[in-house]
């Protein structure tokens, strides 16, 4: 069946916008300035100021935010860093590319962030504790982790921490921005993101000046003019088409950011409505097949993704494309158990609420041209599911 309700719909968003994003797009190509023009520096210091934060690089994606923060500080082969075994691979992965090794550990099973007690178990490990050199809290769906915690921990061990908010840009915790609270703040600029590019795109912000020289450098062969250079760095420079495109979308995102809070709002008004989830519930049941999301208090959640935990989870995905809603899930499978990581010997249960969680979850479309109508759709068919059998 056709899909009715997608996902993702970018279409939609770019009908609204479209004379603004082809004048930027326009702009740029008269020029012909297509690497570092004056797009990059206006957007790397528009989403700084939006995160109370000095400084913002531009770089080629989100992925390479995380690895560039990684080499800035030092972070090497025979080095670890701990991870949530619950995101997306990029943050193992850049871990993997600066040449240390990702020490995996569980999540809260709420919030599905990184919890910080198996962060202080990992630290009081004695095989660890000498070799752990960071921390990378992943700010997962668009709600911070509990920063406070983990930054008392960095700060006890004497640990930089690289905040991942690919999936939180204007997302804060008590009042603080995502990304400010760490020695860096990654953002991404993904097409799926909140604030998405036209293709790949990433940002680093700091508080810290000299570790903005070093990523400025990094991000460009090292070079701090053509053809001489003080380090060895990447090409990593965020295309000022992507900055032009970005600059464009970036004055709708507060607004966006509140719509997707009011869809959020209202999917949880229709799910009790149902009777179908407790909300204080942690796990999925028989009597309540549905979990919520969970916003930590004092936390500004925006809803990158709207995620469920769910009962029998394939069977009602399925039920829902046959209806034409379309869902996806992040993530099916922990990073411990990745093929690329079994090197490490981590047993399947070494992080059991990831496990849990990466056999439960499954986000329902939110987006701010997403209807009520259609919410009201996708909840329908969610409890029409549960409901009939």
């Amino acid at each position: 069946m056709e899909t009715n309700i997608p996902f993702i719909h970018l279409k939609s968003q770019y009908a609204s916008i479209r004379e603004e994003v082809e004048a930027g797009i326009h702009k740029v190509l008269e020029r012909q300035s297509f690497i570092l023009g004056d797009e990059v520096k206006e957007m790397e210091e528009l989403i700084a100021r939006l995160h109370n934060c000095a400084h913002g690089v531009g770089c080629a994606s989100g992925s390479d935010a995380l690895l560039l923060s990684l080499l800035a500080l030092g972070i090497g082969p025979g080095d670890k860093v701990i991870v949530p075994s619950f995101t997306f691979f990029a943050t193992a992965g850049s871990v993997v590319r600066a040449g240390a090794t990702p020490v995996f550990v569980d999540i809260d099973p709420r919030t599905m962030n990184i919890s910080p007690s198996t962060v202080e178990q990992a630290l009081a490990d004695h095989d660890q504790k000498d070799i752990i050199k960071a921390i990378i809290p992943v700010h997962l769906y668009g709600q911070c982790a509990d920063m406070d915690r983990l930054l008392s921990l960095a700060k006890q061990h004497s640990l930089p921490v690289v905040e991942d908010a690919a999936q939180s840009i204007l997302a804060r915790y008590g009042g603080r921005p995502a990304g400010s609270m760490g020695n860096c703040g990654c953002l991404s600029f993904f097409p799926t993101k909140n604030l998405g590019g036209a293709g790949d795109g990433g940002m680093i912000l700091t508080n810290d000046s000299k570790l903005a020289e070093l990523l400025h450098l990094l991000r460009d062969h090292g070079a701090r003019e053509r053809n001489f250079h003080i380090l060895a760095g990447i090409n990593s420079r965020l295309d000022t088409l992507q900055a032009a495109v970005l600059l464009t979308k970036a004055k709708h995102l507060p607004g966006w950011t509140e719509q997707r809070q009011q869809k959020a709002a209202f999917y949880q008004k229709l799910f009790l409505g149902a009777g179908i989830c407790d909300p204080d519930a942690v796990y999925p049941t028989a009597k309540f097949p549905v979990v919520l999301p969970y916003t930590q208090p004092g936390n500004y959640h925006v809803f990158n993704q709207y995620t469920l935990r769910v009962a029998r989870r394939k069977e009602m995905a399925d039920y829902l494309a046959s209806h034409g809603i379309g869902t996806a899930i992040y993530y099916p499978l922990p990073l411990h158990r990745q093929p690329v990581f079994s090197c490490l010997n981590y047993a399947n249960d070494a992080c059991p609420e990831s496990e849990r969680a990466a056999s439960e979850v499954l986000s329902i479309p939110i987006y701010p041209e997403l209807s009520d109508e259609q919410q009201a759709q996708v909840t329908g068919c969610i409890n029409k599911f549960y409901s009939s059998r």
